[in-house]
């Protein structure tokens, strides 16, 4: 059998609409995943790229992350993306295996900035009188702001290197309260320090 000019570019017309697609093509059909980090929603990405960001820790067993065909999202281990999870890495320390000097010294943070307060500004006034009115008009309240901000700080680089994923913490690390609140709620702790910090504080206030 032999065709014409025109069967030959008809059937190379037919050939050329049943080929694969191409490379970029395939990979945005593939692009079907979506997660959330740092708040926000991030994707679509391919399950290599999910596979990265889960070697890499970007992404961890508590990340939530949808495709379609979810209902809701769902916790990364509750999917197939749960057999890229290395189930050899060593776990984060908790509880008792957390050093909790530093943590106790924030919870006291805020009568800790009261007595430097008052040292700096005897230092300064050298007259008792003058440097407790300073403090009372609150002209040295930085102190007590810079040592409360830079013992969360503190104890976020603690948290890190004890592998925990200290991302969540860093936006509120400067908002004491809730720092402390969230800590604890991540760490399986009980609100001690949470409570005592508020003591602290409310002491200062009436003081």
């Amino acid at each position: 059998m032999t065709f014409d000019d025109n069967q030959i570019a008809a059937l190379a017309a037919d050939t050329a609409t049943t080929t694969e697609p191409p490379a970029a093509v395939a990979a945005a059909s593939e692009a079907v995943w979506l997660y959330k980090a740092g708040g926000s929603r991030k994707g679509p990405a391919t399950e290599a790229v999910m596979v990265q960001l889960i070697l890499s820790r970007k992404v961890t067993g508590g990340t939530a992350v949808w495709k379609k065909g979810f209902k809701d999202w769902l916790k990364l281990e509750r999917t197939e993306l749960k057999v890229y999870l290395n189930d050899n890495a060593p776990h984060p320390f908790l509880g008792e295996h957390i050093n909790s000097t530093g943590i106790w010294v924030l919870a006291f943070a805020p009568l800790i900035g009261l007595v430097l307060e008052y040292l700096v500004a005897g230092i300064i006034y050298r007259n008792g009188r003058s440097a407790e009115f300073a403090v009372e008009s609150n002209k040295y309240w930085f102190i007590t702001v810079a040592l409360n901000i830079g013992l969360c700080y503190y104890d976020v680089h603690w948290l890190k290197l004890a592998g925990h994923d200290t991302s969540k913490f860093k936006g509120v690390a400067f908002i004491v309260p809730v720092y402390l609140y969230q800590r604890a709620m991540a760490l399986h702790h009980n609100l001690a320090y949470f409570l005592v910090w508020i003591a602290c504080f409310l002491f200062v206030l009436v003081a």
